[in-house]
């Protein structure tokens, strides 16, 4: 009896599934002293070897990131780098998909929402009105990025969050690159973008409101910085005022007759 209790606590030990939880405790472990917390997460990372115990000559013990330890930290550094770069470069041809639309956006602007009667701040990846002088007509959207599912569905479950996006806009929409989920896993007051390499597809159009930008907002833009990105012809403009301004350095150096 004894040795199947033994037997099946060793299987334990082999088989402990690494959740994010216990990287988080690696990190700190890596960043500190090293004095041990003796919980749960402390023991599985020890049982699975990415913890080492050490007691110094006073009798001190404390943990320390073993060998296979600091090889786990550094894969899940690279595989939250490259998630975050594909998110980023998402966000960005979002953002300039949209000023080619002929709107102004801002990217993780920080925004004040009502949630409940509660005020809040919200973060959209991106921000966008209408380039307009009429205020009725900016229509501000805000545009949620997301490449990976596990995000994805842990953003679904802060309602707050999404009910402060709605706040915030006359229409919300998720972009999720393809693949990640299908667009009835999203509630029905978002549109649904999907993404590949080629381009960005409407999945499900959003709900549309009217409504005004608060002065708050406003106060916000003001103090963000909105994106800028070159269309072609204003590339087409600069390159002719280069190219003017050379013409004009040229005939300055040149000779003049008498």
């Amino acid at each position: 009896m004894r040795t199947a209790i033994l037997t099946s606590i060793l299987a334990f030990m082999t088989d402990i599934e690494i959740r994010r939880p216990h990287l988080r405790r690696l990190r700190a472990v890596w960043q500190s002293a090293g004095w041990p917390c003796q919980d749960v997460l402390e023991l599985e990372l020890v049982a699975a070897g990415l913890l080492e115990q050490h007691r110094d000559s006073l009798g001190r013990e404390t943990v320390r990131v073993s060998d296979p330890g600091v090889q786990a930290l550094a894969a899940s550094l690279q595989v939250n780098r490259s998630a975050l770069d594909a998110h980023e470069l998402l966000v960005e041809r979002v953002a300039k998909a949209l000023v080619q639309a002929g709107r102004l956006t801002w990217r993780r602007l920080s925004l004040r929402a009502n949630v409940n009667g509660v005020w809040t701040m919200c973060r959209p990846d991106v921000f966008s009105i209408r380039s307009t002088s009429v205020e009725a007509y900016a229509e501000p959207i805000v545009h949620e990025i997301k490449v990976r599912r596990s995000d994805l569905l842990a953003d679904l479950r802060q309602q707050a969050k999404g009910a402060a996006y709605l706040d915030t806009a006359s229409q919300c929409w998720y972009v999720l690159k393809t693949g990640i989920a299908q667009p009835e896993e999203i509630p029905p007051q978002y549109g649904v973008m999907v993404a590949d390499d080629i381009g960005i597809e409407v999945a499900r159009p959003a709900p549309h409101r009217v409504m005004n930008l608060p002065f708050a907002t406003w106060m916000s833009l003001a103090r963000g910085d909105a994106d800028r990105f070159d269309r072609p012809e204003q590339r087409l403009l600069r390159l002719e005022a280069d190219l003017d301004s050379s013409a004009t350095a040229l005939l300055d150096v040149l000779p003049r007759s008498p």
